[in-house]
């Protein structure tokens, strides 16, 4: 698929000459910054040296004097608690960082993560029930509960106090909770509304150990898996996700928990090799195949192992629990790829709304994410499950696709999400009617332009300027995530050197040079249909988009170009 390439200015280029000046640092170093909204030498600082000093206060968030007061009275009376998590990998490891907490201070406390396909998202009267059966007078909710207004009302006839930890999008109406914490409450004034599920519980965490009267600075050891959760959610990675995120990146790579350790030697994953992507492509993925196949059990009790023996049996389970999932999912997207080939019409359909009763709910919103790449339309993949048309939705820019299913509430039975990922159900006798009603609204408010897949380019990039220290500077942007992404470059005139060729399955591999500058290599993933086109083109006729990265191969580091986009001149 080719982009339209769209390069991001600055809002003022005196502030690009300002941070140049003042820094010290290169042209594009200081575009960089004014175009990530950092305009002053002080918030050039605070960007390039986060520091853990520099998170907010807990107890700015509302609610959060009542909900921790009632944990730490828990705690103090060794009282019987549940926590009541979600089976993605944001619940998952909320559920396990609460748990080892509350266990670690001498509560008697159970977890409750709801099976995927028996009781779906979100708490519900089972698992309430669960905790009247462990005569516990305590929930805390993690990733989950800003709807639960009915399961909040029945906790409290059955006399069990509920905390809310939650970071979705608020309804309607709050539960009627001891405690309700989530910052996208319009009523809270916590000054950052990004916070996964599971940082929303790592500052109920820091509260609680304030009313102990003990450092707010215990809960840094669950850092390792508060990274997992802000990656793997895709939460913007700026304000204090970035210093959380960083710092358990630190975590990650000197001391990882027994069962993740475990897991990153399994997938041969290294410590001191691990960022982002490594957690984004390869740890999440395999937390997350427990929940999408149904139980989420595995998964945290991999997180919550003691020893690195418990941890590997875990890691052990959840490999195949994964390559299973892998194998539906690809089932599931050659289907889903035939349907398209037959129906769609990519001059009339302003989306995609797919549905076969066979398809696995774990897997159908990874399919849609990829239709989502593939034909720049707000997809939705539907099952049924118990005769209830079931799915998830994914958008694309500009659409916020929780607003569109709101649209389609006399039409649904439930929904719930965020601006670009959603999950609802519906009767299948409403199917159609869906289906033509959410294809309007996706036309009244998209137009053809949006339909284009974007490739939105920081910056013109010559090769001659990437030396160490401009190396060195650009990976003190990390860690990369929403908000702050990998810097796109173009780099136009580049010189073929040597025989493009496909390696792996389809993947584009060559070496360029520019205007003089050092040979480097590039690679374009799954972009080997342009290889006749590179093989042919002549010295000075090549226009790239890619990111920098450095890849390691027989102990030797270098600096690659990993390819976006290729135009070339004619």
């Amino acid at each position: 698929m080719s982009f339209r390439w769209v390069f991001t200015q600055p809002e003022d280029e005196e502030t690009v000459s300002a941070l140049q000046e003042s820094l010290g640092v290169s042209d594009i170093i200081a575009r960089l910054l004014a175009i990530r909204g950092i305009s002053t030498f002080e918030s050039a600082r605070s960007f390039f040296r986060p520091d853990l000093k520099d998170i907010h206060d807990p107890f700015l968030m509302k609610d959060m004097d009542a909900a921790a007061c009632r944990v730490a009275k828990a705690i103090r009376e060794s009282e019987k608690a549940v926590v009541y998590g979600d089976y993605d990998v944001d619940g998952t490891t909320a559920t396990s960082i609460m748990y080892t907490f509350l266990k670690d201070f001498g509560c008697d406390v159970q977890y409750y993560i709801p099976h995927r396909f028996k009781e779906g998202y979100g708490i519900s009267n089972e698992g309430v029930k669960f905790a009247e059966e462990q005569h516990a007078g305590l929930i805390i909710s993690v990733d989950c509960g800003i709807t639960a207004v009915e399961e909040a009302k029945y906790a409290k006839e059955l006399g069990i106090d509920m905390v809310i930890c939650d970071h979705h999008t608020v309804g309607d109406s709050i539960p009627d909770a001891l405690a309700v914490l989530d910052p996208k409450r319009p009523d809270c004034e916590y000054p950052f509304d990004g916070l996964s599920g599971a940082g929303v519980a790592f500052k109920l965490i820091q509260a609680v150990l304030i009313k102990l009267g003990l450092p707010k600075e215990v809960a840094f050891k669950f850092l390792d898996l508060l990274a997992i959760s802000i990656a793997s959610d895709i939460v913007p990675i700026v304000d204090e996700n970035r210093i959380l995120m960083r710092e358990g990146l630190k975590l990650l790579n000197t001391n990882p928990r027994p069962g993740i350790k475990a897991l990153m030697k399994l997938i041969k994953l290294q410590p001191g090799h691990i960022g982002t992507s490594q957690i984004v492509f390869s740890i999440g993925p395999r937390i997350n195949a427990a929940g999408r196949l149904g139980d989420a059990t595995t998964a945290v009790e991999l997180q919550i192992a003691e020893t690195e023996e418990e941890g590997a049996a875990r890691a052990h389970e959840l490999e195949a629990i994964n390559l299973k999932r892998r194998q539906i999912d690809a089932d599931t997207m050659e289907k889903a790829m035939n349907i398209l080939d037959q129906e769609f019409d990519i001059e009339k359909d302003s989306s995609v709304v797919l549905h076969d009763p066979e398809w696995h709910l774990g897997v159908i919103g990874i399919v849609a994410s990829r239709l989502v790449d593939r034909y720049c339309r707000p997809t939705i993949m539907l099952s049924t499950v118990d005769g209830m048309v079931k799915g998830s939705a994914r958008s694309i820019k500009g659409f916020n696709i929780y607003n569109a299913l709101k649209k389609c509430d006399d039409l649904l039975v439930q929904f719930g999400g965020h601006e670009y990922a959603a999950g609802l159900t519906l009767m299948e006798d409403q199917l159609d009617l869906f289906r033509e009603r959410f294809n309007e609204i996706v036309f009244e408010q998209l137009n053809e332009e949006d339909f284009e897949p974007e490739l939105i380019i920081d910056a013109d990039l010559d090769l001659s300027m990437v030396d160490a220290r401009f190396w060195k500077v650009l990976r003190q942007f990390e860690p990369f995530g929403p908000k702050n992404l990998k810097p796109i470059f173009v780099s136009k005139g580049l010189r073929v050197i040597g025989n493009p060729t496909v390696v792996g399955n389809g993947h584009l591999k060559m070496k360029v040079a520019q205007n003089g500058s050092a040979v480097y290599d590039a690679i374009g993933f799954n972009m080997h249909e342009f290889l006749p086109a590179v093989r042919t083109c002549k010295n000075g006729c090549l226009n790239m988009a890619y990111v920098l990265e450095e890849n390691t191969w027989h102990n030797r580091t270098t600096i690659q170009m990993r390819i976006k986009d290729i135009q070339i001149d004619t």
